[in-house]
């Protein structure tokens, strides 16, 4: 029997990447919409969501309890094999398959379930907007057109990142990018002037889609023709805020022609709803189980002593690299804690060899709650692989950073958290243990670490005030619903 209950908020369907990170940033901006009145429907993949409900802690707790009405998640069959099965360049081809192919018609199916849904039950609102992540054009942009949906982009990446993308064709048609093994070293560091507010950029300091393996190359492909899919979107939405990328933003917004809302940090704009208003809070897609010992142990600790290094959700270190890291952290002669996912090391590594005479000065965890980390007092330093995620995050919480970029938009990142934002160190991705140890001592204690400190303060504060009840953030998101969502 249908309900007379009339349908009073509009339904926005989020659909991310597969990707830890992209599921975390478009799961913040789904929990803002929900305390604008949005009804939520957060889709994930069939194999991510495995993941999540194998977590344990967050995953089963999410799903069957507690959960508001209005915000529910849901999957679509994606073809994706377990990523415990399939790893690394098998697994990436996987996904980009699923990406470009696989997902269209269960998304059509999902959409067409829930306006039958809402023709049924007057109180159950029609889809009105697809919040589409960056890279899952080929699905939304069909099917928004298919039902005449209006389709947002969300980059869950820095603008900067964003016009580096757009840019590349450029660079290939010049032939500066050639593929497969065809770059020097010295190539890399031609200077193209193409970025708006990136000074002296060199050719490897963009998104690491050039290089020179089938895995790179296939990559720089799913992106460019992400964007070209993605061209008729409504409006594109930045986890970035406007005084720290003007330049990338306003060139941003000429190049595409359309609203460009920069509603970032997002975790600041979350933290500052009230609590029994924010009925999402505890809602949460970890891929990871979050382990809290390690909060415990930071709480032993003084304060600004503590390395915290975490090289994200995806990056790969070679046993090599691991030993070198870890007996380099070790000289340092600094308390560290270090995030270690089993996946971590190639080869099916099961520990970073650390070294034993360090009388348990280092903490090792597996996944942890990094905002809560990154904003303890007793860390001083982030050695990270400069993911768009935590170099917010870092920026937020007023943390200098070591910068060891591996892939995609990291490299980019590495040059505007080292060079524009003025905020951290970067080192060799030929990991030595001396220089390791070297870098550490400077960004936790040397007279360079004291001005990245210094600086990184400042740019806390200008998150914050980004993020405040008339920071620019607060207001791009308020326009972003009004001229947007609800037009």
């Amino acid at each position: 029997m249908a309900s007379s209950e009339p349908a009073a908020k509009p339904q926005a369907v989020f659909l991310p990447c597969p990707a830890p990170s992209h599921v975390t940033s478009a799961l913040k901006l789904a929990k803002l919409l929900h305390w604008k009145g949005f009804h939520i429907t957060f889709v994930n993949t069939e194999a991510n969501q495995e993941r999540i409900l194998r977590a344990g802690g967050d995953g089963p707790s999410f799903i069957a309890d507690g959960l508001p009405s209005d915000f529910q998640f849901t999957t679509i069959p994606d073809g994706l094999p377990s990523p415990d099965a399939v790893q690394g360049a098998r697994y990436i081809d996987a996904v980009n398959e699923s990406m470009r192919n696989l997902m269209r018609e269960p998304f059509i199916d999902l959409v067409e379930t829930l306006n039958r849904r809402a023709a049924l039950d007057t109180s159950f609102p029609p889809v009105s907007c697809i919040v589409s992540d960056c890279l899952m054009t080929f699905t939304t942009a069909p099917v928004g057109a298919k039902f005449g949906i209006p389709v947002v982009n969300f980059w869950p990446i820095s603008a900067t990142a964003v016009l580096c993308f757009m840019r590349c064709p450029e660079l290939f048609e010049g032939g500066f990018i050639p593929f497969q093994g065809h770059r020097s070293v010295n190539h890399l560091e031609t200077v193209v002037d193409l970025i708006p507010g990136m000074k002296q950029m060199r050719l490897r300091d963009f998104p690491n889609l050039l290089g020179n393996s089938p895995v790179d190359e296939m990559v720089f492909h799913l992106t460019l023709d992400a964007i070209k899919c993605g061209e008729g979107s409504a409006a594109e939405v930045v986890n970035t805020y406007e005084s720290l990328e003007p330049d990338a933003l306003e060139a941003l917004s000429s190049m595409l022609q359309k609203p460009v809302y920069a509603v970032g940090p997002l975790s600041l704009l979350l933290g500052r709803i009230p609590r029994e208003e924010n009925r999402t809070r505890d809602i949460r897609c970890n891929l990871w189980e979050e382990e809290t010992e390690c909060l415990r142990w930071l709480n032993s600790k003084q304060p600004s002593s503590v390395l915290y290094v975490n090289f994200g959700s995806l990056a790969h270190l070679t046993p090599q690299q691991a030993a070198e890291f870890a007996s380099g952290i070790s000289d340092s002669g600094h308390p560290f804690l270090w995030v270690i996912r089993r996946d971590l090391v190639e080869g099916g590594a099961t520990a970073i060899p650390i070294p034993e005479e360090i009388d348990g000065r280092g903490f090792t965890s597996g996944w942890c709650p990094q905002e809560e980390v990154l904003n303890h007092p007793a860390v001083g330093g982030f050695l990270t692989h400069c993911g768009w995620n935590s170099t917010m995050e870092s920026l937020s919480a007023g943390v200098p950073m070591l910068c060891w970029p591996c892939f995609a938009d990291q490299h980019t990142n590495c040059r505007f958290v080292c060079h524009e934002c003025q905020t951290g160190i970067e080192m060799s991705h030929d990991v030595k243990r001396d220089e390791v140890a070297s870098l550490v001592r400077e960004l936790m204690g040397g007279e360079e670490g004291k001005k990245l400190k210094k600086r990184a303060l400042e740019l806390k504060k200008s998150t914050e005030e980004a993020a405040g009840p008339s920071g620019t953030s607060s207001n791009a998101f308020h326009r972003l619903v009004l001229e947007t969502f609800l037009m």
